[in-house]
C-alpha cells in the first residue's frame, strides 16, 4: 500500500473545520491504517501556503501522494466521497 500525503487547508477553529479534522482523522484510521500523514493549515495563520495551492474554500482537502494529486471540498462527512477521491474505492460504487 502506498503512503498517503494529505494536507487539509481550514479556516481558523471553527465548527466546519474542527469536523473535517475530526472526519478525516476517523477516515484515515479506518481505511488506511498507518499509511498516511496528514498537516493541517490554517489559511489564517499562513495565507501564503493556501494562495501557493489557489485555495479559495475551505475546508479542502489535497491528496499529494500517492499520484494523481486530488482535491476535496468540504467537511469530509460523506466518507464514500472521501475515499473516492483518496482512490480507496473502486470509481463505479455508488455513491448514495
Amino acid at each position: 500500500m502506498n503512503k498517503y500525503i494529505l494536507k487539509l487547508y481550514i479556516t481558523g477553529n471553527s465548527t466546519k473545520s474542527q469536523r473535517a479534522i475530526a472526519n478525516l482523522f476517523r477516515i484515515c484510521r479506518e481505511e488506511l491504517s498507518n499509511q498516511y500523514s496528514i498537516e493541517i493549515i490554517d489559511v489564517l495563520e499562513q495565507p501564503h501556503l493556501a494562495e501557493q495551492e489557489k485555495i479559495l474554500v475551505t475546508p479542502t482537502l489535497i491528496k499529494q501522494l500517492p499520484q494523481p494529486l486530488q482535491r476535496i471540498i468540504g467537511d469530509m462527512s460523506n466518507t464514500q466521497k472521501v475515499l473516492l477521491g483518496l482512490d480507496v474505492v473502486p470509481p463505479n460504487l455508488s455513491l448514495n
